[in-house]
C-alpha cells in the first residue's frame, strides 16, 4: 500500500520566526551569540542537516546574523543543501574551527553552546575563549523546541498515521511460525514504500516472554499460536518522528494477559485524563502508577509493574522534552507533544506496552493516534 497524502513542510518563514525567538532570548540573557552544532537544533533553526564528525560544522547565531562555520572542502556541499541564508565561513584542515568561532564572538562576550556539542569541542572552545565566557545554551534551545507549532504537529501526525498504517499491515501478516526478523524486514519495506525518510528508524518485534523486556531480546524469535505480540516501531518524515507500540494476541479467551491488558489501557487513559495545561509532568506519571497500585502492581518501579517513566517528548528527536517522569515539575503547555506508554511488565511471562502520542492544546490533550480497542483488537 502506498501513502498518497501530501506531506506537510516547515517553511523558511517558520524557521525565521524560530530564529527571531532565539534572538530575543540571546538579548534577554545578555549573550553575544548561540553556537549550534551538527545537531537536530541546527536543523530546527536553519534547516541545514549535517551528521556530526571530528570536524566541526555548525552555525553561529547573533542578534543580527547567521554565520555557518564549515570545513573548507565541505563548502560546495553545504551550498547545495537547504538552509537559511547566511555567510559561509570556512576553516582549513590545519586550522582551528574553535579559534575561528572565538574571533567572531564580540570581545568579552558570552557564547551559549548547543547542549548537543561533544565534550572535546567544548574543551577546544574553552582553550580559545576561557570557560567563563561559555554558557549552557541547552535550556533556552530546549524551551523553544519543546513547544511545537501547528506545522510541526502536522508533520508528526503525518508520520504517526503512516506508521499506524504499517502496524495495520503487520497485523494482517502475522501467523504462527513467522520469524521476528521477517516482521522487522516487512515493516522497514513498508515504511520505505510509504515515503519515510530512511525506512524504519527502529523496530522492536517481540513474542512471548520476550515482551517482558521493554526494549526486546537478542536473537530471532518464532511466533507461537498463544504468544503475546509486542511491536514498537517508527519512522521520520522531514526529520520528525513517529513512535507507536501495540501489544496483542491473535486469538482471545479469558487469560491473565487479557486482564492485564485492560489494566494497561486504564493506566494509559489515566495519563491522558491527568493532562491539563499547567499540570506538572510528574502528575501524569503519578496517575499511571496510582492505577497500577489499585490493581496490586508496583508500587514505584517494582515488578510486576511499571519499570520506567510513563512517557517522553517527541519531535526532531525521538526522545526529547518534556519527560513524563517522577520528579519533573515542568508544567504542561500548549504545543507540547509526548508519548503515553505506562508499560506493565510481568518478568519472565509477558509485558504490555500500549504507546500512543498526544499533544497539548489550550483546551487540553488531543490524541495523535487513537488507542487500541482490545487485547485482540490493536486498532480502533
Amino acid at each position: 500500500m502506498s501513502w498518497q497524502h501530501t506531506v506537510p513542510r516547515i517553511t523558511e518563514d517558520e524557521r525565521q520566526n524560530r530564529l527571531a525567538r532565539l534572538r530575543k532570548m540571546i538579548e534577554a540573557g545578555g549573550l553575544a551569540a548561540v553556537l549550534l552544532g551538527p545537531t537536530e537544533s541546527l536543523r530546527y533553526f536553519t534547516g541545514l542537516v549535517w551528521h556530526p564528525s571530528e570536524r566541526f560544522l555548525g552555525a553561529l547565531v547573533t542578534q543580527a546574523t547567521i554565520s555557518y562555520i564549515v570545513p573548507g572542502f565541505e563548502r560546495s556541499r553545504v551550498e547545495t543543501l537547504p538552509h537559511l541564508p547566511g555567510e559561509i565561513l570556512v576553516w582549513e584542515e590545519e586550522e582551528s574551527s574553535a579559534a575561528l568561532i572565538a574571533r567572531l564572538v564580540a570581545q568579552g562576550g558570552r557564547l551559549a553552546l548547543d547542549d548537543g556539542l561533544p565534550l572535546f569541542f567544548y574543551h577546544a572552545l574553552a582553550a580559545e575563549m576561557g570557560e567563563a565566557r561559555l554558557a549552557d545554551g541547552g535550556r533556552l534551545i530546549r524551551d523553544l523546541r519543546c513547544i511545537k507549532s501547528a506545522a510541526e504537529i502536522a508533520l508528526i501526525q503525518y508520520a504517526m498515521d503512516l506508521t499506524l498504517d504499517v502496524h495495520r499491515q503487520v497485523h494482517g501478516l502475522l501467523k504462527p511460525g513467522i520469524k521476528s526478523s521477517e516482521v522487522v524486514d516487512f515493516i522497514d519495506r513498508q515504511h520505505r514504500q510509504a515515503g519515510a525518510d530512511a525506512g524504519s528508524t527502529f523496530c522492536i518485534v517481540s513474542f512471548g516472554a520476550a515482551t517482558s523486556l521493554p526494549h526486546g531480546a537478542d536473537g530471532d524469535q518464532v511466533l507461537g499460536r498463544d504468544d503475546v505480540i509486542l511491536i514498537d516501531t517508527g519512522c521520520r518524515i522531514d526529520g520528525y518522528h513517529s513512535d507507536i507500540t501495540r501489544t496483542y494476541m491473535l486469538e482471545g479467551g479469558e487469560s491473565a494477559f487479557e486482564r492485564a491488558w485492560w489494566i494497561e489501557r486504564e493506566a494509559q487513559q489515566a495519563v491522558f485524563d491527568a493532562a491539563r495545561i499547567g499540570a506538572a509532568c510528574s502528575s501524569l506519571d503519578d496517575a499511571a502508577r496510582k492505577v497500577l497500585a489499585k490493581h496490586s502492581l508496583g508500587p514505584d518501579y517494582r515488578l510486576p509493574g511499571l519499570p520506567h517513566r510513563a512517557g517522553h517528548g517527541l519531535g526532531l528527536e525521538i526522545h526529547e522534552e518534556p519527560y513524563i517522569v517522577r520528579g519533573n515539575d515542568a508544567p504542561l503547555a500548549a504545543g507540547m507533544c509526548f508519548s503515553n506508554e505506562p508499560m506493565i511488565v510481568f518478568p519472565g511471562k509477558f509485558g504490555i506496552r500500549l504507546e500512543d502520542h498526544m499533544y497539548m492544546t489550550a483546551e487540553g490533550p488531543c490524541w495523535l493516534t487513537i488507542p487500541a480497542a482490545g487485547p485482540t483488537e490493536p486498532f480502533s
